[in-house]
């Protein structure tokens, strides 16, 4: 058990590092998403030229890979810092995929499994920072980056241990780091709002 429990981040990130965009728009005879748009090869960008059907396809596997490997380190009774590990790790997957060339998307969706696989109360009140920010800001970049804000708050109340902080911290660094484009835009006034029906 001791062994499989050492092997779990690194199956992890190889689940991690299967581009769930990419495989739809191959499976759609869609353009590659590394190849439009933002070039980002997420659920946003998906949306953008393959539709809704896609962009949902991809949302889903991109939240699978975050919650899986959490969800199989907990049924093994791995420690904390395990678990912890595995859902770092398949999170570093998606962003840097081994077999997509390590261009991967910016781990939203990925992260947001993450959570849930750790916590759904968790996921539920970072799901509630979210709409809030998007309801007052209109931007979906601004919303979810104060989520990953909030994130290591709520995980310290509602998730004491030091592997789970760290684990916060790491990934809200990384979405931050993955987001530049976005601040920038931002600050610039540039950004896309969400856009509502009927408006």
């Amino acid at each position: 058990m001791l062994a499989l429990h050492a092997a779990l981040p690194v199956l992890a990130y190889l689940f991690g590092s299967i581009s769930t965009s990419v495989l739809v728009c191959r499976a759609l005879k869609l353009p590659d998403p590394r190849s439009l748009g933002s070039r980002n090869p997420g659920a946003t960008n998906v949306l953008r030229f393959g539709g809704k059907k896609a962009a949902a396809v991809t949302l889903a596997g991109d939240f699978l890979k975050g919650f899986l490997p959490v969800l199989a380190a907990r049924a093994l009774d791995a420690d904390a810092m395990v678990i912890a590990a595995a859902g770092g790790a398949a999170f570093l997957g998606h962003l840097y995929p081994l077999f997509f060339g390590f261009h991967g998307g910016k781990g939203v969706a990925t992260a947001a499994g993450v959570f849930a696989g750790l916590s759904a109360a968790l996921l539920a009140a970072l799901l509630a920072v979210w709409l809030a920010a998007a309801l007052l800001s209109r931007y979906s970049s601004a919303a979810a980056l104060t989520a990953a804000l909030a994130a290591p708050w709520l995980v310290a109340w509602l998730l004491p241990g030091a592997g789970y902080l760290a684990l916060a911290a790491g990934m809200v660094a990384l979405l931050f780091w993955r987001h530049r484009g976005n601040i920038r835009r931002l600050a610039a006034g540039e950004e896309s709002k969400i856009r509502l029906r009927g408006r």
